[in-house]
């Protein structure tokens, strides 16, 4: 079972315990608030309810492991990025909404580094910031687009632009033009984060329950979670599942499940660094709709990773999933392209795993006192800040605290709900087949995205 576990990911591979799930649920229990989900929305929500009431008895279920879904899966960017984007969340919410939500995120950057240095967490995390550039002239309006809006809003420091000879004194990338660089964002290795947040949360009060699988739940005068072991009752209960939601009947039009695939290498010599020029650990990525973002580890690799597996029908989500040989082939002859230094060098890992994608984009951080219910969902791959900002604000509508995070956009937001299939199917893999075809005519036109085609219409965010 150990070995099963770490073969989930290289991050969860260099956790120096032996995963061994904690014992499983044993029986029916009631608590003051049940949370499912052991990833890190789950124990932000946990860590923040005990910092503001240490007496609360707070349960934590989950499935397998701490960290065994995206949270120990990812790409390690701890990142201000919002799922939806600046300019999309001006023309949903208003200017100030989307500035202050912007700040939020930051502020959720810097409070998840606070949180590692008090609880003594090291999850390798160096805060170096991160470089989105443009490979070729076709990814240059979306680079500069981008740094106009930032610079209108008011929030040019999150967004400074390079040239070419900019990017490349931080990192030497084939074809790259221009970059655009945020000194928020910081490189972790999110297993670590994630293992480490589990044992804070312990520390706090509170019980983890490995092993244990949610069949159902059930709101209103006597809230539950109903699992393969027991009832765990309690005054509120908290959907944390991100993906794994939509495996639940009441959820299951709520989000899909979408896989992302990483590959990474072996570790990079002296020399070959030297080549690269990547000194610090910036997280770096272009504009590509099928999405790249890779990092550089704390042991000397590079990790990379991106989308391209297809979306499965009835939005099934299984281990097999997990690797899909040609998105990892193409995600290694990408990174090639980009330093061709790595034509020598083996890649030793490749894995993947499943993300939640709400309807319009737009992650929930919600609760309803009456049904005892509250969640936070539909990150996008965005998640490991944002899964601290869903933390707090949780918190803070279950202790019925007011304050300047429960008022921002995401809070009690409702996404509709996906089309019944196949509709959904059908539809998922025409935007992803779309997003596709955008790149290669991009790459091989030099000429960017008209912003008219019907992928880039229904993917809008």
């Amino acid at each position: 079972m150990t070995s099963d576990h770490r073969r989930h990911s290289y991050w969860l591979e260099t956790i120096e315990d032996d995963l061994a799930p904690r014992p499983p649920l044993d029986g029916s229990h009631t608590v003051d608030v049940a949370i499912l989900g052991a990833g890190l929305t789950g124990l932000w929500t946990a860590y923040y309810l005990l910092q503001h009431e240490p007496g609360l008895k707070v349960a934590i279920v989950d499935k397998e492991i701490a960290g065994f879904g995206a949270s120990g899966r990812n790409g390690g960017w701890l990142s201000p990025g919002f799922p939806v984007s600046i300019s999309e969340l001006e023309h949903r919410f208003g200017r100030e909404l989307a500035v202050d939500l912007y700040q939020a995120m930051v502020g959720a950057v810097e409070e998840t580094l606070r949180v590692l240095e008090t609880e003594g967490i090291a999850a390798d995390q160096e805060q170096a910031g991160s470089i989105r550039m443009a490979r070729g002239p076709h990814q240059l309006p979306a680079v500069e687009n981008t740094i106009r809006t930032f610079e209108r809003l008011g929030l040019a420091q999150y967004a400074q632009s390079m040239d070419a000879a900019a990017v490349a004194d931080r990192v030497r990338v084939t074809q790259a033009l221009k970059g655009v660089f945020n000194p928020t964002t910081a490189s972790v290795n999110p297993a670590k984060l994630v293992r480490g947040l589990a044992q804070a949360v312990e520390r706090k009060g509170a019980t983890i329950y490995e092993r244990t699988r949610v069949l159902d739940y059930e709101t209103g005068d006597y809230p539950r979670l109903m699992t393969t072991r027991g009832d765990l009752r309690a005054n509120v209960i908290v959907l944390a599942g991100e993906a794994y939601l939509s495996q639940l009947p009441k959820q299951s039009r709520s989000l899909i499940p979408v896989y992302s695939l990483m590959t990474l290498t072996a570790p990079l010599t002296d020399a070959q660094w030297d080549e690269i020029g990547w000194a610090q650990r910036y997280c770096i990525g272009s504009s590509r709709f099928t999405v790249d973002y890779l990092a550089k580890t704390a042991d000397g690799r590079i990790a990379v990773g991106g989308r391209g597996a297809p979306y499965h029908f009835g939005s099934k989500i299984d281990d097999a999933y997990d690797r899909d040989p040609e998105t990892h082939a193409a995600l290694q002859t990408m990174a090639r392209e980009w330093f061709p230094v790595l034509n020598d060098v083996p890649f030793t890992h490749s894995w993947g795993g499943p993300l939640g994608v709400p309807r319009d984009w737009m992650p929930s951080m919600s609760y309803r006192p009456a049904d005892g219910l509250a969640w936070a969902r539909g990150y996008t791959g965005q998640g490991v800040a944002t899964s601290n900002l869903s933390g707090r604000v949780l918190a803070d509508l279950i202790g019925d605290r007011d304050s300047e995070l429960t008022h921002l956009p995401p809070v009690n937001h409702q996404s509709p709900d996906w089309e019944p299939e196949p509709l959904r199917w059908l539809g998922v893999r025409f935007v992803q087949s779309g997003y596709r075809e955008l790149d290669r005519r991009a790459e091989e036109t030099g000429r960017p995205p008209s912003g008219r085609s019907l992928a880039e219409r229904l993917g809008r965010h």
